[in-house]
Order: structure tokens, then sequence, then C-alpha cells
């Protein structure tokens, strides 16, 4: 009998197991796909969160994104927003944890939030065009050149 491959030698999570696990994971987090269709839904159920410097915000963000970097984080610039306003954070991407810190003083100040995977990274490996300058612009305008 042949030795299972390193893929199938520790066995698949039961059904159930993997649905909660699954679900719970994008309890936590979205991907750049589903932040690109919603804001070219013009979506308002979110604000979405550069959480870098204002530099390399200037150099290129996501249209739509605010800049808010992670350590400015705090209740009283949070107040400027609901209570229940959902927040998506993103970084530079894989490489940087920066959202995973925005994240948290976000969940500490009892915010909803989410990450954006993959971050700048992620959006521009999925071809989506980038915002610059310190102008907010929409998806639309800025993949219109």
């Amino acid at each position: 009998m042949p030795l299972p491959s390193s893929v199938a030698e520790v066995p698949a999570a039961a059904s159930q197991d993997a649905q909660r696990h699954f679900e719970a994971k994008l309890a936590f987090e979205t991907d750049c796909w589903d932040v690109h269709d919603s804001l070219s839904k013009q979506a308002g159920d979110f604000v979405l969160l550069d959480v870098r410097g204002p530099a390399l915000y200037r150099g290129g963000h996501v249209p739509g994104a605010l800049n808010l970097p992670h350590g400015k984080i705090t209740a009283h610039r949070m107040s400027d927003w609901s209570e229940d306003t959902l927040f998506v954070v993103y970084c530079a991407g894989p490489h940087c944890n920066g959202a995973d810190k925005a994240a948290v003083r976000l969940a500490r100040l009892g915010r909803p939030v989410k990450l954006m995977i993959g971050g700048i990274t992620g959006w521009t490996d999925e071809g989506f065009a980038l915002a610059s300058g310190d102008a907010q612009s929409s998806v639309p305008e800025a993949e219109a050149g």
C-alpha cells in the first residue's frame, strides 16, 4: 500500500468542522476581489482604511480608501463614525502586519473590523488600478484612467 502524500498525510476535517472553520475565517477577513466588487457597486456598508503612512498612501492606494495609519487609530478619531461601522483595513501586503495592528486597535475599541488579505500587493496582483495623491477617488474613476 503506497504511503499517503504530504497533502493527505493528515486527514481533512469533517465537513461540519470545515464549514465552521471557513465561515469563522470569513468573519475576520475579506479579499481584494470582494472589496473591488463592493466598491465598484458603490457599497456603503463599510469604510476602507489604508493604514500605511501618508507618503505610501499618496504613492498608490486602493480607490475609495481613507488614510489612517494604524498608530493614529484612537477612540477620539474613530468617534467620527457610528459604533456599528464596519472597517476593512489593509497595508502593503502579506509581508506587512500593519493591518493586523490596525485590526487589533479597532477591536479593542469595540469596532467591527475585517482585514483585506493581500493588501496593496494583492490588489495589484488582481490587476486592479490604484489611485494616487491625497484626494479620494472611486474604483471607476481610477480604472478610467
